[in-house]
């Protein structure tokens, strides 16, 4: 288990989760960090705490990616002269959120419940 006092810490809840909804719910977990496919595990895996714990994560990082698009890309990236450097920390900042994604199907797949660097402290879905 990692230390969770870090911005970019893994913290390891794994012990909280029942492991037979986590063998089960797998899927549903991996499912939850392939973009608007969050929805998916949100209405199809209410009763499971580990799908919705991985369903909270994917959700937050969906939201990230849709909202930095608009603001850095649409918005931003539209100023003369400086426009381009607003869409390149667009493309950085989806690369990051590529690789929370990543780190999330990861544990998923492990039947791991770690929460994301930066992200996971994050609460949308109770």
């Amino acid at each position: 288990m990692a230390n969770s006092n870090g911005l970019f810490s893994v913290n390891d809840r794994t012990a909280e989760f029942d492991q037979n909804d986590a063998q089960q719910n797998k899927v549903m977990g991996i499912l939850s960090y392939i973009g608007i496919l969050v929805l998916i595990p949100i209405f199809a895996a209410k009763n499971s705490k580990f799908a919705r714990f991985h369903a909270n994560q994917g959700l937050v990082i969906a939201i990230c990616e849709i909202a930095s698009y608009i603001v850095l890309s649409l918005l931003l990236g539209r100023i003369p002269y400086v426009g381009g450097v607003f869409t390149f920390i667009n493309y950085l900042l989806d690369v990051f959120l590529l690789v929370l994604s990543i780190l999330g199907i990861v544990f998923s797949a492990k039947g791991q419940a770690k929460e994301l660097p930066i992200v996971g402290k994050i609460k949308i879905l109770k």
